[in-house]
């Protein structure tokens, strides 16, 4: 957008750059959503061209530290404000930290906020529980009991009439009458998440089209939204256009795809694959993105994006491990052509890369998946060998936690548990540590629980218990999914302290975490709290998500009054309409519109901020209003674009965000910029 400067994101984590989080900056939109405090990309190590995909040149502002690199998908966020929705501001209050040896001052990243923004998705879980049917107040049932057929009950959900008749044509005619690339960017990915065709005319064939744009970000935003689609009509495109094949250069109309379009192609190719239990369409998938992996590591890895967007394209398989032989035979193949890359000698920076494959093991063949042990026991000699990349050591603590069973399950288990219990409490890696505690969690058990417990009661305040507080957090959720009682011993421990602590970005943690256990016990000691620091963003708005989490609707009106006041602090006021859409308070979708339209205060944090949760609500009664939106020729074109962006999260097919099943369990502290830099990276998309 000319009339937008933008500021340069994409720099070194080893850069000397701190933030300035009162000064006022300008992005240009892609439809990014905020995971973090800080940007989590590390440097390619030897100051080589590794990490770094330039884009087109464009207006910037001076500064920070190299290309601009544009990302996909429509509006995004501004830089380091917080996360979105229960994420919290940045938590400049706890001073920079420095890293080993040669690392400069920098945020510190290793926070728990990452791990929860990255994660949280499953546990909020929105649309489920929004889109089932409620029964309002005022309606026939509420007064008349549930003697009432459902009639009487509303739903949010969208129609199929809604979706095809009004959302979908609506967003084409947008793309056909304008070259603004941010509504161009946003439409596209606003259909894909639909995925579905109209009587008169083919989604993909739109995506097409976009693919020879003179624009970079509208190009990678239409090979992404391919995969997206769920289409499998796509695999026409995407294996071409990753491989970088002669009709993959035609499909683009340049002399070579362009390594940001390749990787979001590997990643489509993922997202198709994993959409499917056609095992046909899983096998072409897979051979594309072994021949990618294999060719990178061949020729020497120039540009890290493409091997990692393999990776974890492969990742995404998702294999049918019941299904026929050629079932079973991809996910044997897929498992052998991962390993053998990660069992190869090579340097540091190239661990980095292989650190994506632990995860990926784990993510394809589960619990049940490693009977003789082999990779649990590879992942617990990682630990134990020095001189390995930081990232190899959180991805096999990462791994583990997805591997093992809870000792009172599999008593040969209890190794591992014990392994990563030791990797807490000594272990050199402080992102590993507080990955341990985590895997843990995920582990869950009495055992493990009570571990988790004596971190908790133990560790330090600052450091530990944060950490200690989500991991209990998430192991009682689990607990509680498989029908078991609240546990009272966590509740009460986690009560205690939220009492007791005084430091903010503890007592958000502990929050959150009792939301987890859905602990209403702590329903009002957390209400008071809100009454007390609603001025303190980061706090108040964990405190909001917990509300929601532990399903305490009394809360609605509390919170409601937080939404209202928080139209110039977009964090809080994506959090706060969350957890309102979450406790089943269908006014704040109206109150989201009228934000949304208003000319006052209008900013990028904020609109990001109403879109996304107009988005992860998805009531079907913000249609309308977003249609006129969109097609309001007088309000600014960034309005516009975060309106079709709306539009594609209540039109959505999926109840999660598609890219959630990329975010969860993936160690976010090897991340490339096409994965996540907090703008540019497919995990930054709404």
């Amino acid at each position: 957008m000319k009339h937008l400067l933008t500021i340069m994101l994409l720099f070194f984590l080893g850069s000397s750059l701190t933030f300035n989080l009162n000064a006022t900056h300008y992005f240009i939109p892609h439809g990014g959503q905020y995971r973090g405090p800080g940007d989590v990309v590390p440097p390619n190590p030897g100051g080589g061209p590794g990490g770094r995909t330039p884009g087109p040149r464009g207006p910037s502002t001076p500064g920070p530290a190299g290309p601009n690199t544009p990302g996909p998908g429509g509006p995004s966020t501004p830089g380091p404000n917080g996360p979105n929705a229960g994420g919290p501001a940045a938590p400049g209050s706890a001073g920079p930290t420095t890293g080993p040896r040669g690392v400069p001052i920098g945020i510190d990243l290793t926070k728990w906020q990452f791990w929860w923004e990255f994660n949280k998705d499953p546990f909020i879980n929105l649309k489920d529980s929004i889109h089932a049917s409620i029964i309002t107040t005022g309606s026939d049932e509420f007064f008349m009991g549930g003697s009432r057929r459902n009639e009487g009950k509303d739903t949010m959900k969208p129609s199929e009439s809604e979706v095809l008749n009004k959302v979908l044509p609506s967003l084409k005619r947008k793309m056909d009458t304008t070259d603004q690339r941010d509504i161009i960017s946003s439409c596209l990915v606003a259909m894909a998440k639909i995925g579905r065709n109209h009587r008169d005319f083919n989604i993909l064939d739109e995506m097409k089209v976009r693919l020879s744009s003179r624009d970079q970000e509208i190009r990678e935003t239409a090979a992404l939204a391919m995969g997206i689609s769920q289409l499998p009509e796509a695999l026409e495109y995407l294996p071409d256009l990753a491989k970088d094949t002669s009709k993959g250069r035609k499909l683009v109309n340049r002399p070579s795809v362009d390594n940001r379009t390749r990787a979001f192609s590997c990643y489509g190719l993922g997202l198709l694959a994993h959409s499917t239990n056609n095992s046909d369409v899983k096998w072409r998938c897979y051979i594309t993105l072994r021949e990618v992996l294999k060719t990178s590591i061949k020729r020497g890895v120039v540009d890290r994006n493409i091997p990692v967007a393999a990776i974890n394209g492969i990742r995404l398989l998702q294999p049918y491990a019941g299904g026929n032989a050629k079932d079973a035979n991809l996910l044997t193949q897929a498992v052998h052509t991962l390993y053998i890359y990660y069992t190869k000698d090579v340097g540091q920076g190239e661990q980095m890369i292989q650190s994506h494959i632990p995860p990926a093991i784990a993510q394809l063949i589960g619990r049940d998946g490693d009977k003789d042990n082999k990779f649990k026991d590879r992942f617990v000699k990682d630990l134990k060998t020095n001189g390995r990349a930081r990232e190899t050591y959180q991805s096999a603590v990462i791994a583990l936690g997805m591997l093992t069973y809870p000792p009172e399950i599999n008593k040969v288990h209890k190794k591992y548990s014990d392994e990563l219990l030791k990797y807490y409490k000594k272990g050199k890696d402080p992102q590993a540590r507080n990955f341990a505690l985590m895997a843990l969690g995920k582990i869950g058990g009495n055992y493990n629980r009570n571990n988790l417990l004596i971190a908790f009661d133990k560790g330090s305040k600052a450091m530990v218990k944060p950490w200690a507080a989500i991991s209990l957090g998430v192991l009682a959720f689990e607990t509680n999914s498989e029908g078991a009682e609240i546990d009272y011993t966590i509740g009460n421990a986690l009560h205690r302290s939220l009492k007791e602590i005084k430091n903010d970005e503890t007592k958000s943690a502990i929050a959150v975490a009792l939301g987890l256990c859905k602990f209403r016990d702590a329903a009002d000691s957390i209400e008071l709290l809100l009454s007390q620091y609603r001025n303190r963003d980061e706090l108040a708005g964990y405190l909001c998500i917990s509300l929601a989490l532990m399903g305490n609707d009394r809360s609605i009106d509390r919170i409601s009054n937080i939404v209202e006041m928080a139209i110039r602090r977009p964090d809080l006021l994506k959090q706060g309409a969350i957890a309102l859409g979450k406790l089943g308070d269908k006014s704040v979708t109206t109150e989201l519109q009228q934000m949304l339209r208003s000319d006052k205060h209008r900013n990028v944090a904020k609109l990001s901020a109403i879109a996304a949760a107009l988005g992860y609500i998805g009531d079907r009664r913000s249609i309308d209003p977003l249609l006129r939106m969109l097609n309001d020729e007088s309000i600014t074109p960034l309005s516009r674009a975060f309106a079709a962006v709306a539009l594609g999260g209540v039109a959505d097919k999926e109840s999660l965000p598609w890219n959630s099943k990329i975010a969860v369990d993936m160690n976010y502290r090897a991340a490339v910029e096409t994965l996540t830099n907090q703008s540019t990276g497919i995990l930054d998309i709404l």
